[in-house]
């Protein structure tokens, strides 16, 4: 049965104001039977770069600072069972859902939304200032990895040791109450200030190296997905080579196995904890990097009938390994780390032990092992000589656990600048190590730098045309409005505020947006008709369990999250960690009001678009009814030509839809997108059939 789109205009008009994705837009194919593209819109050169531009943009920094220190802190093994339940019915179903979205419609995110459904078109403009958020910040973290890299190349590596005071001769009193990595960290790289309230002069070797940053990023996506995917295949690719050469090496130091073990050790209570199921979704949710816009932008570069959903499968279980393979990484690195600290808390108290023997002291508490050979004395040895006789020794005596140094989690920008810089001082030709390790960060980021680019720049281009003829001017003027925004951040307060975007200006706005998306998927466009349009694309149907996916368990899914993190939010209240430069040690601080009202304004500027953007469309489709427009009024003036023909009938009496192909089955109207020159004209005898049944004659 074919289907037959009316031309009256009532039914037109309806059409018009409900949304674009009532349309006739389905793809058709070309004679030989390929789908028809956009002739002028970029493609991928092959399904390998696309891919490797994807996992690039969803396997970033936090699958290798930030999952590993969940799976630490909430019972390894089953924090990771957790991961992976919510990634499947959540994570991969939604990841879906914008792979196919961005596929179909061949946009960025503000034209897709706006296609779905022109009442919640605001969604892309917010997912594009989310982007631009993420991008002020991110580069941030790839310049402190140029800075590392640069000092890598020093033997011996300048945070192996304290430096000391030119005037007293003695070591640096900060770097002695802390460690030289903490040192070098917080007061080189960073030259730190107290809390954020101290803004303090700005870091020129980090203004630089920012600059640098973004001088790289402009470069690369200078001429669009032709010149970025490019460079993909290294950025995405080396990261794994180093990945794999830091877990052999990593696997032949000793502590390696206590750190995996501690790493899987199932602690299944935490099941039971809702903070954890909040923490597991929402590594979920930015491990895929929904929401961003991204996702839809390099999937619009696809021919129409790619499989997206292999797709969504295909990524979503690469970056769960990657996550699986980075967090190997830094739990034999960890469990390294954790054992040399506590064979050298062995050695100071055997130290202490000695000395207290050659006083003449004669206890039978004394340990039966060698206390002058310290290593010949295990770790194992000495705890258990600890256990039995710690209630009868002194205060100087302490205990050396692993475990304990193992607990002592940590994370984000400490993991990556601290405890592995700590670790790579230990190794042998510590410079190559850590000017791998840390390329490999500055690759890790620029792969997810490049895809949150491409949410702001694809959509900006696609929805306006004048930006789209000056792609490079838009490229070139996005990074250098970035680098001055940014500036922000290379103040010695700066470390401050990359924090405050990182758990604030992200998080709430981008649950919203996906809250959104959902809804206008599931619940306005209609999940049947979604699978059908999928099915045209695909050319085969979907499980029907993506319908309740997507329209109950996802959407209460993210509602929840939304919820957990508002009330995590009021009662614990917005907190930072500040590095107190007197003590040397970090203690935890509560934001100023003057950044609290930040904060709101960030989460507000992102979430606004949304509403404006329904409002817009409400009112926009009022004066439209009230305002009869050109085309009402020729099909007014045709209507009475048509009556003055036929005195017995009226026209619309008489009227025939116009078919759209004589082989084409379409149940109800798609969504897919296709340009006018697809629609089939009428032969001349089809023309005059036609005007004679609408005239009646």
């Amino acid at each position: 049965m074919t289907e037959k789109l009316p031309l009256d205009g009532s039914e037109g008009r309806t059409w018009m104001e409900e949304g674009q994705s009532q349309t006739q837009l389905t793809a058709v194919d070309g004679p030989d039977g390929a789908a028809t593209d956009d002739g002028d819109r970029p493609a991928w050169d092959s399904k390998i770069q696309y891919v490797l531009a994807q996992v690039g943009f969803s396997v970033g920094l936090g699958n290798v600072w930030r999952f590993p220190y969940l799976c630490h802190q909430n019972g390894g093994g089953a924090f990771m069972l957790l991961y992976v339940f919510l990634l499947v019915v959540v994570g991969v179903p939604l990841f879906f859902m914008e792979l196919a979205a961005g596929q179909s419609i061949r946009q960025g995110s503000i034209g897709v939304w706006k296609h779905i459904s022109p009442k919640l078109g605001g969604i892309g403009y917010s997912s594009c200032m989310v982007c631009f958020y993420v991008a002020l910040y991110y580069n941030v973290i790839i310049a402190w990895s140029l800075f590392y890299m640069g000092n890598s190349f020093q033997y011996p590596l300048p945070w192996e040791k304290c430096p000391t005071n030119v005037t007293s001769n003695d070591t640096v009193k900060e770097c002695a109450g802390s460690s030289p990595t903490s040192y070098f960290w917080f007061r080189k790289a960073l030259n730190i200030t107290n809390s954020i309230e101290e803004s303090g002069e700005f870091n020129p070797i980090m203004t630089g190296c920012l600059l640098a940053a973004w001088a790289i990023v402009s470069l690369a996506m200078i001429k669009g997905i032709k010149s970025s995917a490019k460079v993909m295949y290294f950025s995405s690719i080396f990261p794994y080579v180093v990945l794999f050469i830091f877990l052999i090496r990593g696997l032949l130091l000793d502590g390696a196995l206590e750190g995996i073990t501690y790493m899987f050790y199932p602690k299944l209570e935490i099941w039971g904890n809702v903070q954890v199921w909040r923490q597991a979704a929402t590594q979920v949710f930015f491990a895929l990097g929904l929401g961003y816009g991204s996702v839809i932008a390099y999937s619009s570069y696809n021919p129409v009938h790619n499989n997206c959903h292999r797709d969504a499968l295909m990524v979503s279980c690469i970056n769960f390994m990657t996550s699986v393979l980075a967090s190997l990484v830094v739990f034999v690195v960890l469990g390294f780390r954790a054992k040399n600290i506590a064979l050298r808390c062995v050695a100071e108290n055997l130290s202490v032990l000695n000395s207290l023997a050659s006083s003449g002291s004669n206890q039978h508490w004394w340990p039966w092992f060698n206390m002058t050979d310290v290593s010949s004395v295990t770790l194992a040895e000495y705890r258990e000589w600890y256990h039995l006789y710690s209630s009868m020794v002194g205060p100087k005596i302490t205990d050396c656990s692993l475990e304990q140094e193992m607990n002592k989690g940590v994370e984000g920008t400490g993991l990556a600048f601290i405890a592995f810089t700590e670790v790579m001082a230990f190794f042998p030709a510590s410079p190559f190590w850590s000017t791998l390790f840390f390329l490999m960060l500055l690759n890790l980021g620029l792969s997810t730098m490049f895809g949150t680019m491409q949410g702001i720049l694809t959509p900006l281009m696609d929805n306006f045309s004048l930006l789209g003829r000056h792609r490079t001017l838009l490229t070139v003027s996005s990074c250098a409005l970035g680098f001055i925004i940014g500036l922000l951040f290379t103040q010695r307060s700066g470390n401050y505020f990359v924090t405050m975007f990182d758990d604030y200006s992200a998080t709430l706005p981008l649950v919203i947006v996906v809250i959104f998306e959902t809804i206008s998927v599931a619940w306005v466009y209609g999940t049947d008709r979604f699978l059908d349009d999928i099915e045209v694309m695909l050319r085969w149907r979907p499980p029907v369990v993506y319908k309740y996916l997507w329209k109950y368990v996802c959407l209460l899914a993210m509602v929840s999250l939304l919820a957990a993190s508002l009330l995590r939010m009021v009662f614990k209240g917005p907190t930072y960690t500040a590095w107190n430069q007197s003590t040397a040690s970090e203690m935890t601080l509560e934001y100023p009001g003057w950044a609290l009202a930040m904060i709101i304004m960030l989460i507000v500027f992102a979430s606004l678009p949304v509403p404006v953007g329904y409002i817009y469309s409400l009112v926009k489709n009022r004066w439209v009814r009230s305002t009869p427009s050109q085309v009402e009024v020729g099909q007014e003036m045709r209507r009475e030509l048509y009556t003055k023909c036929s005195s017995t009938e009226q026209p619309d009496s008489h009227f025939h839809p116009v078919h759209f192909g004589e082989d084409e089955v379409h149940p109800r109207p798609a969504f897919l997108s296709v340009g006018n020159e697809h629609y089939r004209l009428l032969s001349q005898e089809e023309d005059e059939e036609e005007e004679e049944q609408d005239t009646g004659v």
